[in-house]
């Protein structure tokens, strides 16, 4: 039943929408379609924006906070296009505008155009070249041409002249070409520059990370600000957990950080905290709660929404959990926590979804695209870490295997277009990880572009194939084909923006693998 507080809501949002259509300003704009996006009603805040330019086409600050807010919540960089073209075309020397439009024709794809407006620029401002650069080399960054990226800072870097931005994206570039060692000096000069030390001080985490360094690298990753969806939940305010911090008898809070992906990775070592004597509690989303009660029996788990929204007394620390390995002290391959398996399918579920699928062997499992955030920064990463299921299963198929869809979310439509080899798609019968789990401890192999599938297949089930962008978090043993950290984790890498040529290469595995398969023997009744 819909309670009163909820259903003044839409009225008042709609009055509000009205009132800012009727008589926008800048600061009206951003305000109300702030709100609107940060509440997942990115299609209203969208229209409304659209309704305000589209009436306003002669007001230039009301344009720029427009197309401020598309670049920051969303991924249409055409529409920014347009609406920079316009305001050119009414103010040539507006360099703001026309560095927006560069950057948005780069993102869409049109280099040539957008490479000849930034050369322009750079003609036009010689005192401003250094400030221009930074704005190119972190567009090019952004959207994953990391070699372009690469020779413009690698040219200006003889010129002599530095600023933090410039030196921070040298080593950002350095780091994501698999160049994590030529990266550190770089983040060491930035953090030196730098007025906030917290940006390049995770930069060099990661590259630490990346080069094999865990002692220096997950101790520098735990000194970064928790990215959670409400700092303001009470459990973020406690003393943070360290390593070294004494356990037996202690009360702990590990919340959730960042996505999924990274939950599962790092939650194995819950139970060396456990066994250390700490009372742990793990407060995760809901899809998690299932699964992780299950694996975890000597754990307390609890939806992370619910709990942080209402104080409970008695905890000693908290911490998030990909900060685990820092705090157990993991400092090599060898001592990552590595009991397997670490997560528990329910039998029930495995019976139940084994039901649905063909019974003939060997069974895959698909996913071809990630998550979809909302705000920008992510929006770039999230496009360059999927794919689409047509050019997958194009260049996997046909094989001699039964393929499962483990697809979720809005890319889950795709299958409905597919009209190849035949994909079954338990997935329309699933509700959380738990069912995920239960589905993929009846495959035996899993090929995902996303990380999620990868460290969930990594705790119970068959051996996980991953597919990344060239672009890729240290923390998941970016510059190699393999990682300690999931058993059995072969990566494919892509080499450039598409991934196209890098499926025929795991297509050309997959036969292979296939070919070499073997039914696994039947386990003896207990």
């Amino acid at each position: 039943m819909t309670t009163q507080p909820d259903a003044q809501t839409a009225p008042d949002i709609n009055k509000e929408i009205k009132e800012v259509r009727a008589s926008p300003t800048p600061n009206g704009l951003r305000i109300l379609c702030t709100k609107l996006f940060l509440e997942h009603k990115g299609e209203e805040a969208f229209r409304l924006i659209l309704d305000v330019v589209s009436s306003h086409m002669d007001d230039t600050p009301i344009i720029a906070m427009a197309t401020a807010l598309l670049w920051e919540y969303t991924a249409r960089h055409d529409v920014v296009v347009l609406l920079m073209r316009h305001v050119v075309r009414r103010e040539p020397y507006n360099l703001p505008a026309k560095l927006s439009l560069a950057n948005a024709l780069i993102t869409t794809g049109a280099e040539h155009e957008g490479y000849g407006l930034f050369a322009e620029l750079i003609t036009q401002n010689p005192s401003r070249r250094a400030d221009l650069c930074e704005h190119l080399s972190k567009v090019l960054l952004d959207t994953g041409r990391l070699d372009e990226a690469l020779r413009i800072l690698e040219f200006w870097s003889t010129t002599g002249e530095e600023t933090y931005s410039l030196v921070n994206n040298m080593a950002c570039a350095l780091q994501n070409v698999s160049r994590s060692r030529d990266a550190l000096p770089w983040f060491h000069k930035a953090i030196e520059m730098a007025t906030d030390k917290k940006r390049p001080s995770f930069g060099l985490a990661v590259a630490q990370l990346k080069a094999g360094d865990f002692k220096a690298g997950w101790h520098n990753y735990a000194q970064r600000d928790p990215v959670v969806d409400n700092k303001n939940w009470w459990f973020v305010t406690l003393p943070r957990l360290r390593h070294g911090d004494t356990l037996h008898g202690k009360r702990v809070i590990l919340y959730q950080e960042q996505g999924f992906g990274d939950t599962l990775q790092f939650v194995r070592s819950t139970t060396w905290l456990i066994e250390a004597g700490a009372n742990v509690t793990l407060a995760v989303p809901r899809p998690l709660l299932r699964l992780l009660t299950r694996s975890f029996p000597r754990a307390t788990v609890k939806e992370i929404r619910s709990f942080g929204e209402h104080k409970e007394e008695g905890y000693d620390y908290s911490a998030p959990i990909p900060d685990l390995p820092y705090i157990v002290g993991v400092v090599s391959d060898e001592t990552i926590p590595a009991t397997i398996p670490y997560f528990q399918a329910d039998p029930a579920d495995v019976e139940k979804f084994g039901a649905m699928l063909p019974p003939s062997r060997p069974r895959v499992g698909l996913v071809w695209a990630g998550a979809q955030r909302i705000k920008a920064e992510f929006v770039l990463t999230d496009r360059r870490r999927s794919s689409n299921l047509q050019d997958m299963a194009s260049a996997l198929t046909p094989v001699d295997a039964t393929l499962v869809n483990l697809q979720f979310g809005p890319p889950h439509q795709q299958i409905l277009a597919w009209e190849g080899q035949p994909i079954a798609d338990p997935m329309r019968q699933v509700n959380d990880m738990a069912d995920t789990a239960a589905i993929m401890e009846n495959l035996d192999l899993i090929i995902s572009v996303d990380t999620s599938p990868l460290h969930l297949s990594g705790g119970p089930g068959p051996p996980p194939r991953g597919v990344r962008p060239r672009v890729s978090g240290g923390r998941r043993g970016g510059e190699g084909g393999t990682t300690p950290r999931d058993t059995g984790l072969r990566v494919f890498r892509a080499k450039e923006l598409s991934f196209a040529p890098t499926w025929k290469e795991v297509g050309a595995a997959l036969h292979q693998w296939v070919a070499n398969w073997k039914a696994p023997c039947p386990q003896p009744d207990a």
